[in-house]
């Protein structure tokens, strides 16, 4: 008995968004928001570290670059899917922010820049776009933090607060 009628060549697409959707459905995700950074949970889904929580900031050593009065502040939110494959797929959403490798070292230029990513605390790499494949991550709830940085590397900040968001995700 035929339940579905899906063409040969459509088998393997149909199936990985079937999957995915499944895992999406059933995955163990935590995000947390967090109002004293000065922004709102609808644009900062997963914001960092509320108070009372620590958080292994010996990674996060460049200096900051506050976003000058008058200026659009830029904002971060964080989703992560598991890949049908293997391991995470990281998708960075930004506003009144874009991101610009090409200008890495350069002069700072007010809403571009990039992307630090930190994994429990620990500065994994630079983002230079708003998706990132993580092949494994550690077992149990892993933290996974993005800070929005300027070409100059220092961490944009407003009110004298990092605009970075944080997700958790648990990990079997």
């Amino acid at each position: 008995m035929k339940l579905f009628n899906i063409p040969t060549s459509m088998f393997k697409p149909t199936l990985a968004l079937l999957t995915l959707a499944l895992a999406l459905g059933c995955s163990h995700l935590v995000s947390r928001a967090d109002s004293d950074h000065g922004h709102t949970p609808s644009h900062d889904m997963g914001d960092s570290h509320g108070a009372g929580e620590s958080h292994s900031n010996e990674s996060h050593h460049h200096s900051t670059l506050e976003i000058p009065a008058g200026q659009p502040v830029p904002t971060v939110t964080l989703m992560i899917y598991p890949d049908p494959e293997q391991g995470w797929n990281l998708e960075v959403l930004t506003t009144h922010f874009s991101f610009a490798p090409e200008q890495v070292n350069l002069a700072n230029s007010p809403g571009s820049g990039h992307a630090h990513l930190y994994i429990n605390g620990e500065k994994i790499s630079r983002l230079y776009g708003p998706w990132l494949h993580l092949p494994e991550l550690p077992s149990g709830q892993t933290e996974i933090t993005v800070g929005l940085n300027a070409n100059g590397h220092e961490a944009l900040t407003h009110n004298g607060q990092k605009i970075e968001a944080t997700i958790v995700v648990e990990v079997p």
